[in-house]
């Protein structure tokens, strides 16, 4: 059982306690244990089945969660979860995936309308009967039938990240088997699409047919959706994600990587260039019309090369352009994650991080950062303990000293500052003045209308101090849209200041993507990229906003922090 799996166990049977009314405390602890569990950088399994080793040594886990956490081990579940999901049925957790209810909201909707599933909340909401309870109305039931249509449109999706995670570990598990020399990941997880609904898994060697028995029998297997000699399907862990694995001879490799990879609309103007010359293309191979000659097989390189194009990297294949530009000699130089020198958007233990100052630093720099910047919340974020002006004139002068000191890696003292509704920055400028770099973000108020919100983030670019607009669109992926706004209006305006926009590596947000990085790009922006890290292994993000960019055709030369240190010091200062 991985982290994060205990980690929503807990999370879910917090959300099941508040339903139920029950100790403040009791569902604080569960919440925190859920935090420090995903924080927690070795497999609480190994942990807990080390004699030697003491689960209560992870920070916020006493005696009482311990024992919650070994019978999870044990059995998948435990005694207080089990109790609550007698009184609520499972269908309720699934209700709090729905944009605008919280556990308290779904308490009294059960408690009036006994309703536990989508469907039948829906059904109350057409009949309007969510208006009629305490501190609900006619918003409200608009807002919920919105979040439910876009929860049954992002069903069965999975975020990049969970499928990269799957994909690397059946990939080293299906490598170790005889016969078996790579396992290469295709489809959407390739192209480094924000969400995926499966995971396609490619299998060559002298003998890869061989992979289909462990595969199919591997212990994260929850079902098997059909095995042949060739071809097996899975559902994987208790998500249920969908893994297929083709087992391939190494002489059509490059064929069945281009075709399986996709994009569907890709590989249909791909196979239409194939018959205007001559050719037609498969999942074995381009060949020849006349005759069926086989042209190219083994390498994808090879395909595109005998079409006439350049090799066009995965994230590009969508048809947007990219064969136009493979054939004129267009194709963009895409970024590498080697070409990242810092991370500018991280939080410490100041605010709601899970380290120290110190221990981001000595991260960033192990992992061969030349600088980052320190961004923790403002005070709007009370829940955070953000900073107020004292405390950010005070961080400002820590920075100035500890890169005085050295720590092997400059420091850039920055905030992620709030955008209050009516756009002004949560923190006065006089204060925001004596930091490096300021992150304008907005965490309320997401309702707006459009133009309200237009308005909001065109005031808060006038602010002097604001070199970046946090996660500019807000969405959280599977869980909130982007809110609306006029986005063109608000990235020229954006250049016009000299404000970087930010492209936000964290799996849940992957913001900004690939549509709007390209037309933020056509109005002459420049961008971060940067983790919104609040853990050092969460740094390790940066490859999600690397691929972002890359889907967006951004160069190395658009994005600001792939400048040295002194260079990006100077394009702080003048950022136009």
């Amino acid at each position: 059982m991985e982290n994060s799996e205990f980690a929503r166990l807990l999370s879910e049977t917090a959300d099941l306690m508040e339903i139920a009314a029950e100790d403040g405390f009791r569902i604080r602890s569960f919440r925190n244990a859920a935090a420090a569990l995903l924080a927690t950088p070795e497999r609480v399994e190994d942990i807990l089945r080390d004699p030697a080793r003491k689960i209560t040594d992870i920070p916020g886990i006493g005696k009482g969660l311990a024992a919650v956490l070994a019978e999870l081990l044990a059995r998948g579940s435990f005694d207080r979860r089990d109790q609550l999901l007698e009184k609520y049925p499972p269908t309720a957790l699934e209700l709090l995936k729905i944009q605008g209810l919280g556990p308290k909201s779904i308490a009294l909707i059960f408690e009036h309308y006994r309703v536990s599933t989508v469907d039948q909340l829906e059904r109350i909401c057409l009949e309007h009967k969510l208006r009629d309870l305490p501190r609900m109305g006619a918003k409200l039931e608009e807002k919920v039938l919105r979040s439910i249509a876009q929860y049954r449109k992002s069903a069965g999706r999975f975020l990049l990240s969970f499928g990269a995670a799957a994909a690397a570990e059946l990939g080293a598990y299906i490598a170790r088997i005889p016969g078996v020399e790579r396992v290469t990941a295709a489809g959407s997880l390739r192209r480094g699409k924000e969400t995926i609904g499966d995971v396609d898994l490619l299998a060559t060697g002298p003998n890869p047919s061989a992979a289909m028995e462990p595969f199919v029998k591997h212990p994260g297997v929850i079902e098997v959706l059909g095995q042949g000699s060739n071809k097996a399907s899975v559902k994987f862990g208790v998500e249920g994600l969908q893994v297929d694995l083709r087992a391939l001879p190494s002489d059509s490799y490059g064929a069945a990587l281009q075709y399986f990879t996709g994009s569907k609309e890709h590989n249909v103007a791909l196979r239409a260039r194939a018959q205007k010359l001559g050719l037609t293309l498969n999942e074995y191979g381009l060949f020849r019309v006349e005759g069926n000659a086989l042209v190219a097989a083994r390498q994808e390189e090879d395909i595109y090369r005998e079409l006439g194009l350049a090799w066009i990297p995965p994230e590009l294949r969508e048809n947007s352009g990219e064969i136009e530009a493979a054939l004129e000699g267009r194709l963009p130089r895409l970024v590498e994650q080697s070409d990242i020198r810092g991370d500018l958007h991280m939080h410490t233990t100041e605010t709601d991080g899970r380290a120290t100052l110190e221990e981001m630093a000595a991260a960033a720099r192990e992992g061969g950062y030349e600088y980052i910047a320190i961004t923790d919340h403002s005070k709007a974020l009370a829940m955070a303990n953000g900073l107020d002006e004292n405390r950010v004139v005070a961080f400002a002068r820590r920075v100035r000293e500890l890169n005085r000191d050295g720590l092997g890696i400059r420091i850039f003292s920055g905030l992620e500052c709030d955008i209050r509704r009516d756009g002004a920055m949560d923190i006065a400028e006089d204060a925001l003045a004596e930091l490096d770099l300021v992150v304008a973000s907005v965490h309320s108020h997401m309702n707006l209308e459009s133009a309200e919100m237009t308005d909001r983030l065109l005031r808060a670019l006038e602010s002097p101090s604001v070199r970046i607009l946090g996660h500019p669109t807000g969405r959280l992926l599977l869980h909130r849209d982007p809110f609306p706004f006029d986005f063109e209006r608000v990235a020229a305006e954006a250049v016009r200041r000299g404000v970087f926009l930010e492209i936000n590596s964290s799996p849940e947000r992957l913001d900004l993507h690939a549509p709007l990085i390209r037309a933020a790009r056509a109005r002459g922006a420049r961008f971060t990229i940067s983790t919104d890290a609040h853990h050092p292994k969460h740094l390790a993000n940066i490859r999600y906003g690397v691929t972002m960019a890359r889907r967006g055709w951004l160069e190395a030369s658009d994005i600001v922090n792939t400048l040295p240190g002194a260079e990006f010091a100077r394009a702080l200062r003048n950022p136009k």
